[in-house]
């Protein structure tokens, strides 16, 4: 909803995989690459969990010119790992989905740039079907409902703010008018 040109690029792709006489259904998605970057980019700015589960350094180590001495307690910020502009570029805190065209960034904990679901063999076990729900409702809500803001609300006025806990949720829910769009 605050980004506009992403919402229309992102149904469009739907209105030509899919077209407007059906819905989406899971063997759609492997199809749908801007939704797969979409999904990307939002799991980017808004992870679910901000700080991955502390793990404990098996052995002292040197990262970067830090010293970690065995033993040590270990927290993975996700949240600031993906707004950090040295890794992102000086647009970190800005939507681009199109950042993850042809870059092979998964979010399956192959790059440690994103990783929304942990990595290695403590990464989260339902990282598959977690992709799969988030991409088929977002994939139905973008291709059944044509979105607006309630009247004289701009998308720049939308309140991303966030409450941290053990999840990142919203801070202000988001009230937007849905219309039915598909031809069904």
């Amino acid at each position: 909803m605050r980004n506009p040109q992403a919402m229309a690029r992102l149904q469009e792709e739907l209105e030509t995989v899919i077209g407007l006489t059906r819905m989406v259904e899971e063997s759609d998605l492997p199809k749908l690459n801007y939704l797969d970057m979409v999904v990307k980019e939002s799991m980017r700015l808004h992870p679910v969990v901000p700080l991955l589960v502390p793990r404990a350094s098996m052995e002292d180590a040197v990262i970067n010119k830090w010293s970690i001495p065995k033993k040590s307690r270990i927290i993975v910020n996700v949240w600031a790992i993906g707004r950090d502009p040295s890794v992102w570029s000086e647009n970190a805190e800005e939507f681009i989905p199109e950042r993850f065209a042809d870059n092979g960034i998964d979010v399956k904990g192959h790059h440690f740039e994103l990783l929304p679901f942990g990595s290695g063999r403590r990464g989260c076990p339902g990282v598959q079907l977690g992709l799969i729900q988030v991409k088929l409702v977002l994939a139905q809500l973008a291709h059944c409902f044509k979105w607006e803001l309630p009247e004289g609300m701009a998308p720049s006025n939308i309140d991303m703010s966030e409450r941290f806990g053990l999840s990142v949720p919203r801070a202000n829910h988001l009230l937007s008018v849905p219309t039915y769009r598909l031809l069904v």
